[in-house]
């Protein structure tokens, strides 16, 4: 079904508003009750269990293709499923309310918080899938952008705003504003409609194949398996050294949680939405060179840190360049992975691209600071940025070999070699084989295709 253009320019508001209440709670729990929690004299052991459950978002994949398959027709397929998940986000955010911590019950507080990050995990997905069928390639750079943004402004509400309403006035009144701003985007859920869905999986095991079928696309492998890796560990390994080397230099932690997870993401808006409209302009290798190589000039300017030399002004500084140039890259990532996410199983692919993203800046994080027991800080960085420069040579030649191919893109797959798929089916076409995008189909049938980050390497 064509979606058309008034359909096309409700779509941004509505994402932007989806991924900035995503992001509210989200920011909440992992930067703002970590802080609340911490000044009460919570254990730095009860704190880590928090962040625990952020581990939820890397295996959201699991469920996804649930979502692609099972949905009603009437009133959107993947607009329902948004009414529901967004309702249970502000219902967990209201039961917080009873659960206050200066009671010392820690134990609810960890289960609603949770349920939560459940929730807006799975929203997550839903979410994806919406931009992958309403985004056009002409302006999935701007989407990409305004999603990524939008990610930094909740986790601002969320980690700080509400933070500073806390200290004030009290946790019902935090926890309350809270749910009122994610109740937003319940009402732009509502007045959202979506197309009719016509092609989705037709059972629960074609919904599941798609896990692995979205890498049979030309150059997908070459993609999620070599550029993916490359720049998500090198910037998810240099990212990991920061709020060790901030300890080691004398910075109290809620120091270090309000510089690196409020103060940077102000620049990381800006940096986000500059960028979507560039990979517009430019293309997508233009703005991945632009974001790695300035993420690598930034992980070099963290090395004085990284040396004990944190001195305030400066270390704000190079980490708030770090940041932008970080999100720069990962615009440009993410709409890569929206030109291989299927609008038919758009919800499974997406999250499977930028889930395997963010499972390398786990282990990134967790063996760069394994390594820097031995060889210390710099010896990492340096490390990361090899990582980051491979992974930009890598992207670029993959760029110019494959070019996202424009046309509706209908579930079920083709059949056939991944290398032979026929373009009608929106996969990615060699550079210089094949039909040229402009053979494939009428101009009028645009490809409609498309985070929190709990850590580098998701939308933050």
């Amino acid at each position: 079904m064509t979606v058309t253009v008034a359909a096309r320019g409700r779509t941004m508001p509505t994402l932007a508003a989806l991924y900035v209440t995503q992001y509210l709670g989200f920011g909440f729990i992992t930067v703002g009750l970590a802080s609340i929690l911490r000044s009460g004299g919570t254990s730095l052991d009860t704190l880590a269990l928090l962040n625990l459950i952020g581990l939820i978002w890397p295996v959201k994949f699991l469920w996804a293709p649930i979502l692609d398959r099972y949905g009603p027709r009437r009133g959107g397929h993947y607009r329902s499923w948004l009414l529901v998940l967004q309702s249970g986000m502000v219902l967990a955010l209201l039961a917080l309310l009873a659960a206050d911590p200066a009671t010392g019950r820690l134990g609810p507080i960890v289960l609603i918080c949770a349920l939560f990050v459940f929730l807006s995990a799975t929203q997550d997905i839903a979410a994806d899938a919406v931009a992958v069928r309403m985004l056009a390639d002409s302006v999935r750079g701007t989407g990409n952008g305004i999603q990524v943004a939008a990610s930094y402004v909740g986790n601002i509400l969320g980690g700080g705003v509400c933070v500073v309403v806390y200290d004030r006035l009290g946790w019902q009144a935090a926890v309350g504003l809270l749910a009122a701003l994610t109740a937003t985007g319940l009402l732009v859920v509502w007045r959202f409609r979506e197309p009719e869905r016509i092609a989705r999986p037709a059972g629960a095991r074609q919904a599941y194949g798609a896990l692995l079928s979205v890498l049979g696309q030309p150059g997908c492998r070459r993609w999620a398996l070599g550029v993916v890796p490359l720049l998500y560990m090198g910037a998810g390994a240099a990212y990991g050294l920061v709020s060790p080397a901030l300890v080691d230099a004398g910075w109290s932690l809620q120091r270090i949680g309000f510089v690196t997870g409020i103060v940077t993401s102000v620049p990381a808006v800006v940096a986000g939405l500059v960028a979507g409209g560039l990979v517009d302009r430019i293309g997508r290798a233009g703005v991945l060179v632009a974001g790695g190589g300035s993420l690598a000039v930034a992980t070099v300017l963290l090395l004085p840190m990284l040396t004990g030399r944190a001195v305030g002004g400066f270390t704000t500084v190079a980490l708030c360049c770090f940041m932008a140039a970080y999100t720069v890259a990962n615009v440009a990532l993410y709409t890569v992975n929206m030109d291989y996410s299927r609008p038919g199983t758009g919800g499974t692919d997406f999250t499977v691209l930028s889930s395997f993203g963010l499972v390398c800046s786990y282990l990134a994080a967790a063996l760069g600071l394994t390594a820097a027991a031995r060889v210390g800080y710099p010896a990492v960085a340096v490390a990361a940025i090899v990582l980051i420069l491979a992974g930009v040579a890598v992207g670029v030649r993959h760029q110019r070999r494959f070019r996202p191919a424009t046309g509706p893109a209908p579930f079920p797959e083709p059949t056939g070699s991944p290398g032979q798929r026929s373009d009608e089916h929106g996969v990615l076409a060699p550079a210089g084989e094949g039909h040229q995008v402009a053979d494939v189909l009428p101009a009028q049938h645009p490809h409609a295709a498309q985070h929190p980050g709990v850590g580098i390497g998701d939308r933050q």
